[in-house]
């Protein structure tokens, strides 16, 4: 089964849920859950994939808040210098936006 269950439709607000497929769109998925899921949400996400891809969202995404990417961070026990969200060029870059 490639599609979300329902449960997760209200953190897709913006796009057209009945076409979202979790092998295709796994990176915004799981952006989506990490900076908006609750309990419920992260253990799908957990279940659904694999804790390498979720690490590697959290350091790549160009989408989560300073707040989440902190978290995460923490929960994950990254470095924070892998987190390019967290990188200080890039955090002046979006401030010039």
């Amino acid at each position: 089964m490639k599609s979300l269950p329902q449960f997760l439709k209200k953190y897709f607000w913006d796009v057209d849920f009945s076409k979202l497929n979790k092998k295709t769109h796994s990176q915004f998925i799981i952006e989506r859950i990490l900076e908006y899921g609750d309990e419920k949400a992260v253990r799908w996400m957990r279940r659904n994939f694999k804790l390498n891809e979720i690490k590697k969202v959290v350091c790549n995404s160009r989408n989560l808040s300073l707040k989440s990417a902190n978290f995460w961070q923490f929960i994950f026990n990254l470095n924070k210098s892998d987190i390019l969200c967290l990188k200080k060029s890039f955090r002046e870059k979006q401030k010039v936006i």
